[in-house]
Parts: C-alpha cells; sequence; structure tokens
C-alpha cells in the first residue's frame, strides 16, 4: 500500500488517482490519516493534479483542529491505494466478513431433503395462524374512545381524532 514518494510527481499522480472519487484518504470525515498525508507532501500539488489539490486545500482548512481528528497516525506506507500483493489477503478477508453477514436474522437454515420441506411446512403454518389471529382480534370503534375522553368536561372542550392505529 502506499502513494510513494509524495514528494515526487509520481507519487502526486498516484494520490490525485486515488482521491478522484474519494475526498478523505480514509472514510468520509477527515482523520489523522489525511494529516499524516499531507505532513509528507513538501507543499501544495500542482493545478494539474486537481483532485489533489482539491483535498489539500480541504485538509488545509482543519489545520487548527489537528488535534480533534479522529483516528491515529500509521506508518505512511499503510494508506493509500491497496498494491497486488495485498488484494489477495483483502478478497480472501471480505469474502470471510460475507459470510458472516448471511444469517443476520436467524432465518437462513441449511437444511436438506425431508427436514427443510417440513421445516418450511411449519414456518408457514406458524405465520397463518399469526394472521388469523390477527384478523379475529376485537376492533374498537372511536365512538367509544371519544365518548369516554370527553366525559371529562372540566378538562376536554372538543376532540378531532387526526389518526388511529391498531397495533
Amino acid at each position: 500500500m502506499g502513494f510513494g514518494e509524495l514528494k515526487s510527481h509520481a507519487g502526486l499522480q498516484v494520490l490525485n488517482e486515488f482521491l478522484a472519487d474519494k475526498t478523505y484518504i480514509e472514510r468520509y470525515v477527515p482523520s489523522q490519516a489525511d494529516i499524516a498525508e499531507i505532513e509528507a507532501l513538501s507543499g501544495a500539488p500542482p493545478a494539474d493534479l486537481y483532485h489533489a489539490l482539491r483535498w489539500y486545500n480541504h485538509i488545509k482548512s482543519y489545520e487548527k483542529q489537528v488535534s480533534s481528528l479522529r483516528g491515529v497516525k500509521k506508518e505512511l506506507g499503510k494508506y493509500g491505494p491497496v498494491n497486488i500483493e495485498d488484494t489477495a489477503d483483502t478478497s480472501a478477508m471480505e469474502s470471510k466478513e460475507d459470510d458472516d453477514v448471511t444469517d443476520l436474522f436467524g432465518s437462513h437454515v441449511e437444511v436438506e431433503g425431508e427436514g427443510a420441506k417440513r421445516i418450511r411446512e411449519e414456518r408457514l403454518a406458524q405465520c397463518d395462524s399469526k394472521k388469523n389471529q390477527k384478523i379475529t382480534g376485537t376492533y374498537l370503534g372511536t365512538d367509544l374512545l371519544e365518548e369516554s375522553i370527553t366525559a371529562f368536561e372540566d378538562f376536554v372542550q372538543s376532540m378531532d381524532v387526526a389518526a388511529f392505529n391498531k397495533f
């Protein structure tokens, strides 16, 4: 990882390409990573590297708030585009993270054959029974509610029902 030597035009070019679709070095807020890269620069990037120049001017506006930015400064090589060697490690880690996310609500059960069919039927039956219980519930009219509220004549003058939800 890394941008290379940021005092050279080649390093600045890599930084410019990296910032073409990003506002900051890491994530979506200014951090110590941005400060570390700014400190590695010899000055403002040239005007032809406009993404890097935009980023430089933006981060320089946080100059008085450097200590309040989140994160911890790392070595300069830890920031920037991914090298080819790092890609294999990153893709393996991302695929493992994707596997962990597949069962967010505990609804993903891998059962094969007759067991899967039986479990599916049981779940459908449970859902149908819950739906039937909700339809056969007792409904209250707004008339009874209105009468009980307006019975407090000393405190309530009139009443309008703006919205009514049954939960």
